[in-house]
Formats: C-alpha cells, structure tokens, sequence
C-alpha cells in the first residue's frame, strides 16, 4: 500500500467534499425540496475474476433513501471507489424485517428494545457482517483509495482506528461471513441492551466502544482511518438529517435509549 499517495489522496478529497458542501447551501435554498434516490441495490460494474474471502459487498443503512445533493455526491464518489462491489441500502424498516427474518431471538429481541436510529444500526450492521460478510459504511463515510486495493485478499476483517491510532471505531468495517470476533461483539452488545444504564449510553452501549473494548486485545488487522475511510468529507449533520433534524443520535437523552415497559 502505497500510502503517500493515498494521503495525497485523502486530503484531494477532502478539499473536493468541501466545495461540494459549501455550494450546496445555495443549491437547497434555491431548491429546498430537492432531493435525489439512491438505490436499494446496484450491481458490481466490473466483476472480478475471482471471488474474494472478504465478499464484495458494500451495506449501508439510513432512515430514507432520498439525500440532500452533497449526501448524493458522497454515495457516488463510494460507488466510483467500489466498482467491484455490489451495493446494498437498507432503510430502518428493512434493518427491522432483516433481523426479524434472520436473527436469533434474542439478537432481535434486543434490537426492539433501542428507541434509537443509530443504534439500531450498530447493532444490525453487525449482525448483517456475521451472516453475509461484506463492507460495511456509515451514510457520511467516504472511501479513500479503492476497496480491493485496500482489501487485497484479506482473509479476515479489516478494522479503522480513530484518536491518533488508538481506538477501533465501527463507521467502516470489513469482515467475511461467520466473523467470530463480531459474534462476540454482537453478545456484548446484547447483553448491554439488557443490562443498559443510561451513563453507557449509545457510543458505549452499541457503538464503537464495544468494538474496541473486545477487540483492542486481538490479533486483528487494522488501519488508520486516514488510509481507508474517513467522515465528513461530502456532508455534515445538516445534510445528513436535512429532513429530520436532530435526528442525529448525540441528541438523544441517555435515559429513552431503551423502550420502557408499560
């Protein structure tokens, strides 16, 4: 891996996302109701000739799927850096029937449990990576370099990390089919939704908390962030929750992440 040229790269396209979210200020106070469909799926467009251990499969998931312009840029600029992979986006009631239809009892069980977008996310995402492996990329993620070039013939997982190369996050995750690290982050995570006091909160409870906590004494592949994948590149919270604002999990109270019984 060539990493010069691939923090080169990341700043190209950081300095590209930045133009993009600045005029589409303008763009949606000319056209406020303006927005554009991405697709719930789309074909690989180059195949490859062989199949990898890490499937190429790139799972996002949202609350819609219509984005404001620089949300839409940033899954184009994704699909342009994922050619080899197909793509698949799953909106919350899918997360929902997904789980339903798949999930053990006890995974989905809790998963009903989360008045929370996002954490629902953290917690499908993990699961969906376990049954069919794939890659997984939050809405304001933005690839850096090509994902079978970062990927290469990875047998494994491929993990980014955050604060100076210190904390594995869960924004971007690579991993093949029947994972046993993510089956024992799923459990964690369960078991923290049964056990959930509200100073866990999401980022401790679902999040990336628990991804580092049980993988920070593994011997897993990892990166840091600015080689592989980075946020906010294309957009921001305003454009990520243009239509649902403060909708973003931070907003939350701790206290109403979990559904109390009646």
């Amino acid at each position: 891996m060539n990493k010069t040229k691939i923090v080169i790269a990341n700043r190209l396209i950081r300095l590209v996302g930045n133009i993009f979210k600045v005029l589409s200020y303008p763009f949606h106070w000319l056209f406020p109701k303006k927005r554009f469909a991405v697709p719930n799926y789309s074909a690989a467009k180059v195949k490859l000739a062989n199949d990898r251990p890490i499937p190429r499969v790139i799972w996002q998931t949202n609350f819609t799927d219509r984005y404001s312009l620089p949300m839409y840029m940033n899954y184009l600029f994704n699909r342009l850096m994922s050619l080899n992979c197909e793509y698949r986006l799953v909106t919350n009631e899918g997360c929902t029937e997904y789980l339903k239809t798949h999930a053990p009892k006890e995974v989905y069980d809790a998963y009903s449990c989360l008045n929370d977008g996002a954490a629902k996310a953290d917690l499908w995402r993990l699961f969906v990576l376990y049954r069919e492996g794939g890659v997984y990329l939050d809405m304001d993620a933005t690839l850096v370099w090509p994902i079978d070039k970062l990927l290469g013939n990875e047998e494994n997982a491929l993990y980014i990390k955050i604060a100076n190369n210190t904390e594995i996050t869960n924004y971007f995750i690579a991993s093949h089919p029947g994972n046993p690290d993510l089956a024992e982050i799923i459990d964690q995570v369960v078991h923290n939704i049964n056990n959930y006091t509200p100073d866990m909160g999401v980022y401790s409870s679902t999040g990336p908390t628990v991804l580092h906590n049980v993988l920070a004494n593994k011997q897993v592949h990892t990166q840091d962030r600015k080689y592989v994948c980075i946020q906010g590149a294309f957009s921001n919270e305003h454009f990520q929750y243009i239509d649902k604002p403060r909708g973003k999990w931070i907003h939350m109270n701790p206290e109403d992440l979990i559904k109390k019984n009646d």
